[in-house]
């Protein structure tokens, strides 16, 4: 372990808080300072599309409680001087440090010149203020895009009652992620439980004075909306870097053992990384959910601490998992980098089945609906550089 002082960590939620609990535990007695834009305790951000929404607020993340009086809350980095090892601060001060961990995370998406009553979904304001707005019953609901927040929020507002609406641009929700076969079931799960399918089309604006009262679409028609939730993915923060000499491009370019490029002292993780997969053949790639969060944020702290010279690569498998009506759809690898893909396990039609994807034979993915130990067994074999023609 080489010897540093004093850590800093940009963002406050899972990977940040991931970073600081792997320091303690390496035995790092140093100065870290946590600096984190919400005054929240760090907590997990996957209930808010789904149980806080029908009135669970537990979402703090365990042991967010260990960081102490070193947490600066409501406070975000603005600026990078890299040469001189200091974060500026939006209140004008600075933190010094010997090692800095980059964890500022993601935004969402937005439409602009949205009226009341359009919502994203990021922080626990947001699902708070969405809860009220279901609570009160709206008439008409329209979610635009079928991505992972979208299809929860929708999931969660026909458990809740409501008419919904997803609009997408898409031929099948989630396409791009799932692929089209595991796509155009979850097209037929969302109409089978109640769910409007709006497809191949964007949204070109809004009607209503003040308050929204329409959703126009590029195909020339205006979908009714009392509410609308904007699910249309999210923009790595990186704006606060620039000038800062680290290479930024969809993200902070980092080299497999996560240390940004160019850099000595400053690693980056969670989902505003983004750094060659050992797995694919050094692809770059960026990991926009829990588990990658989880783990790389320890991952990234240990490395700050080992040095260049005798860090680890970050080569864990990408994995997701989501509830949409009640079924449960999980991800494995990179699918769409396949050229080909089979159903390994049951069927589509009767709501069980697992899809391995490959590329020139070699496994690279997994798509599972309620098949979680089929998942597994795929994902061993991916890690294993297993060919597609070696699963029964």
């Amino acid at each position: 372990m080489r010897k540093l002082n004093s850590i800093a960590i940009a963002g406050a939620s899972l990977a940040g808080l991931r970073a600081f609990q792997a320091l303690r535990r390496e035995g790092f007695d140093g100065t870290i300072t946590l600096v984190g834009a919400e005054k929240h305790l760090p907590y997990n951000r996957p209930p808010l599309s789904k149980s806080m929404l029908k009135g669970d607020d537990e979402v703090t993340l365990p042991g967010a409680e260990e960081v102490g009086d070193r947490w600066l809350k409501g406070r975000h980095a603005v600026r990078l001087d890299a040469s001189e090892r200091r974060l500026i601060l939006d209140d004008g001060s600075d933190v010094r440090y010997d090692g800095l961990v980059i964890a500022t995370g993601a935004r969402p998406r937005r439409l602009p010149d949205a009226p009341e009553g359009v919502y994203t979904l990021r922080t626990v304001e947001d699902s708070l203020a969405l809860r009220a707005e279901l609570a009160a019953e709206p008439g008409d609901v329209v979610v635009i895009g079928g991505g992972f927040i979208g299809g929860e929020v929708a999931s969660t507002a026909r458990a809740l009652g409501l008419n919904v609406t997803l609009v997408d641009a898409s031929p099948y929700p989630m396409r791009n992620v799932l692929c089209s076969e595991t796509a155009r079931w979850l097209a037929t799960h969302h109409r089978d439980n109640g769910v409007e399918l709006v497809s191949e089309t964007r949204v070109t604006g809004f009607d209503g004075n003040g308050r929204v009262t329409g959703v126009r679409l590029s195909d020339g028609r205006t979908l009714p909306a009392d509410l609308v939730i904007a699910g249309m993915g999210v923009v790595p923060n990186t704006d606060w870097l620039d000038g800062s000499g680290l290479t930024v491009s969809d993200g902070v370019v980092c080299d497999e053992r996560l240390f940004a490029s160019g850099a000595q002292d400053v690693v980056a993780a969670g989902d505003v990384a983004r750094w060659p997969h050992s797995l694919y053949g050094g692809t770059l790639v960026r990991v926009e959910h829990w588990s990658n969060a989880n783990d790389q944020g320890a991952a990234a702290a240990l490395n700050l601490l080992a040095g260049p010279e005798n860090a680890k690569p970050f080569a864990d498998l990408p994995a997701f998992a989501t509830h949409v009506h009640g079924a449960r759809v999980q991800t494995a690898g990179l699918p769409h980098l396949a050229d080909e893909s089979r159903i390994v396990t049951g069927d589509p039609g009767d709501g069980r089945f697992a899809v391995a994807f490959a590329k020139d034979g070699t496994l690279v993915g997994a798509v599972a609906v309620n098949a979680p130990k089929d998942l597994i067994r795929i994902k061993r074999a991916i890690v294993a550089g297993d060919r597609l023609s070696s699963l029964a």
